[in-house]
């Protein structure tokens, strides 16, 4: 069960953020501005207000990062759509006041973020209701192939969306791929050096292309075992033989490689405990925001925008 799912009503997604994230976000205000900033000479240090608008359907997500880039500003920002929860374009869904050059400053470093952030929380919800409603009840989880440098607004952007970021880095659980194995000598042989060198805190899981490299696995003591690659029958087939065999409290089972909305209904089954995808997160789509100033004469909603909040 993913964290949004679960977790209880006191704690919210945002919490489980580190502190080095306020770090990160001072990085990328320097790479955008690394010395003069021209277009800010323009516009001054007037006090202005700014909306962001949603002008396409999707799922806010990145709240905190958006708010970190105008804090180190010193600007404040006023949400009228809570992280979460889904809005229809055209919709106000914040407003921004500082300095109108630190607005500007900060403007496309922050919708950025925001619209990354929030295009993989879109597709991680649209993927799980879709789950959902095939009868799947168990986890759906993203993948490490994440961007360098952008992993953590990336496995937040699935948090948001309800999912399972899975491991976030190669220190968060021993995963055994088919090099492990190859160059250990076997499943049985990599398990036990990983186990021997992780300890009990730390999980391992083995990449399988058959049963018996499942079962070996499973007896060689691996917490959970991915199915990769398999067929939709042939998952539902060799996880039965798993769960008859093994019982259902001794390893979890995981289904992964080329998983799509396309495609993963056909591996809906109940002895899956986990389906991995990376189409939650690669080339998704982005929500598209935009911050517009607004002008000294007045602030009435633009055209086609909704005030509904």
């Amino acid at each position: 069960m993913s964290v949004a799912e679960g977790a209880p009503k006191h704690g919210q997604v945002a919490h489980l953020l580190p502190q080095t994230y306020k770090r990160l976000v001072a990085e990328w205000l320097e790479e955008d501005t690394p010395s003069f900033d021209y277009g800010g000479f323009v516009v001054g240090e007037e006090i202005s207000e700014a909306k962001l608008l949603g002008k396409s359907k999707g799922v806010v997500a990145g709240v905190p990062f958006f708010d970190e880039v105008f804090k180190q500003l010193d600007c404040s920002v006023q949400w009228h759509v809570q992280e979460g929860k889904s809005f229809e374009p055209v919709t106000h869904c914040a407003t921004v006041r500082g300095p109108v050059r630190k607005l500007l400053l900060g403007e496309r470093v922050a919708l950025n973020t925001l619209a990354r952030c929030s295009g993989i929380a879109t597709k991680s919800a649209d993927l799980l209701a879709l789950l959902r409603k095939a009868g799947y009840q168990n986890t759906l989880a993203g993948t490490r192939k994440t961007t360098p440098g952008f992993r953590l607004v990336e496995k937040y952007g699935m948090l948001v969306g309800g999912c399972d970021p899975h491991r976030h880095d190669l220190s968060a659980m021993t995963m055994l791929k088919d090099n492990h194995v190859t160059s250990a000598g076997s499943i049985t042989s990599a398990v036990a050096s990983a186990k021997a060198a992780g300890g009990f805190a730390v999980k391992v899981e083995v990449e399988c292309q058959t049963f018996e490299e499942a079962d070996e696995a499973i007896s060689a003591g691996a917490d959970v075992v991915m199915l990769d690659n398999f067929t939709g029958e042939g998952v539902k087939v060799c996880a039965k033989q798993l769960k008859e065999k093994w019982g259902r409290g001794k390893a979890l089972v995981e289904v992964s490689g080329g998983l799509t909305e396309e495609n993963v209904e056909a591996y809906v089954c109940q002895d899956i405990d986990v389906i991995s995808t990376s189409s939650i997160h690669q080339g998704v789509k982005h929500v598209d925001f935009s911050l517009k100033i607004v002008p000294k004469s007045g602030g009435g909603p633009g055209k086609g925008e909704s005030t509904e909040v």
